[in-house]
């Protein structure tokens, strides 16, 4: 009987949440044609590293998903050659970006299944040389932008928390989930379909000086797309319907993506850590907003280890995932009750 009511309980809590989610999904959308870059930049610098902090304070309880911790050292060599990559763009490592990124991917992949720590490294390593082979690091080749920028960006942001939505709704069979996944693409969607012309706030000379740190994602978004080509120093950038959409996209995005995961604090329970814990997350993220504050370019390059260290022990759960809905897709198709 006691079982039956927790049930219930959880799964009362659940569609609350799911309800919740909905809301934030519309805020963020609003808030997204109103004003697209500062949205981001202030979701970036202040609920980022939030975020980072307390993600990889979960993962660390989770054990990355997987077996061995001691795993993880490999994701996070690749994550140190990638800051080197960042702040030296003559460097060895930023020949290698995209299959550094790819070569991390596919690791994550093979921790959930090989045991052996040597056919890890071998296959990481072939991982690695299939990348060179394919010449994933080509400069504005699909192969580049899929690893090297979409990836740790939108790949992250959206996909994945997609496929987070998706999940959760199978797995506890969960209506008010798959419509909170259809209102998410929607939202999305809704930014490509309906552009209108000087909509919202004009973008500040900060907000201009900020963004230049992240125009690539824009670019070739909008190249992706179709819509021609776009450069970050044209003056289209900031103002063409089409350009400022993209620009809305990432944004809500991002924004979402952030508040997605504070939304999950009862379920995931993120916030169960020691006093001391919790403190030292506070007094990191009270540091790294300050960065932010005081120079916007200064917070990116002090923040870029731990934004992409978060991408990378993620990894292992974004494949957990994507095998999680293929086992429910699975279940249900076989017409098998929980």
């Amino acid at each position: 009987m006691n079982f039956h009511i927790n049930n219930t309980n959880r799964k009362s809590e659940g569609e609350w949440i799911n309800y919740l989610n909905i809301g934030l999904m519309l805020i963020s959308l609003v808030a997204a044609y109103i004003l697209p870059f500062e949205l981001f930049l202030f979701s970036y610098a202040v609920l980022g590293p939030l975020h980072y902090l307390t993600e990889i304070s979960w993962l660390d309880k989770k054990n990355y998903f997987i077996r061995s911790k001691d795993d993880m050292i490999l994701l996070l060599l690749l994550v140190f050659l990638l800051t080197v990559a960042k702040f030296d763009n003559t460097s060895l490592p930023n020949k290698f970006f995209a299959s550094i990124v790819f070569s991390g991917f596919v690791y994550a992949l093979i921790l959930l299944f090989i045991q052996s720590k040597t056919t890890k490294l071998l296959l990481a390593a072939a991982a690695f040389i299939i990348s060179l082979v394919f010449n994933f690091n080509a400069f504005h080749s699909y192969s580049f932008l899929i690893f090297a920028v979409w990836t740790p960006t939108l790949v992250h942001v959206f996909l994945f928390t997609g496929t987070f939505i998706l999940f959760g709704a199978l797995k506890s069979r969960s209506l008010s989930g798959l419509i909170s996944l259809v209102i998410f693409i929607a939202c999305a969607a809704t930014f490509f379909l309906f552009m209108p012309n000087n909509f919202g706030l004009p973008i500040t000379n900060y907000g201009r000086q900020s963004y230049t740190l992240f125009g690539y994602v824009n670019t070739s978004i909008y190249n992706l797309f179709g819509f021609g080509t776009l450069k970050k120093t044209d003056i289209d950038f900031y103002t063409a319907p089409k350009a400022v959409a993209v620009m809305r996209f990432i944004a809500f995005a991002y924004t979402y993506h952030y508040l997605n995961w504070f939304s999950k604090t009862s379920v995931i329970k993120w916030n169960e850590v020691s006093k001391k814990r919790m403190t030292a997350i506070i007094v990191l993220w009270a540091i790294a907003v300050l960065l932010y504050a005081i120079s916007y370019r200064t917070g990116f390059y002090a923040l870029f280890l731990l934004s992409m260290l978060h991408v990378f022990l993620e990894f292992p759960l974004n494949h957990y995932t994507f095998i999680g809905i293929g086992k429910e897709v699975k279940t249900i198709l076989s017409g098998k009750k929980e």
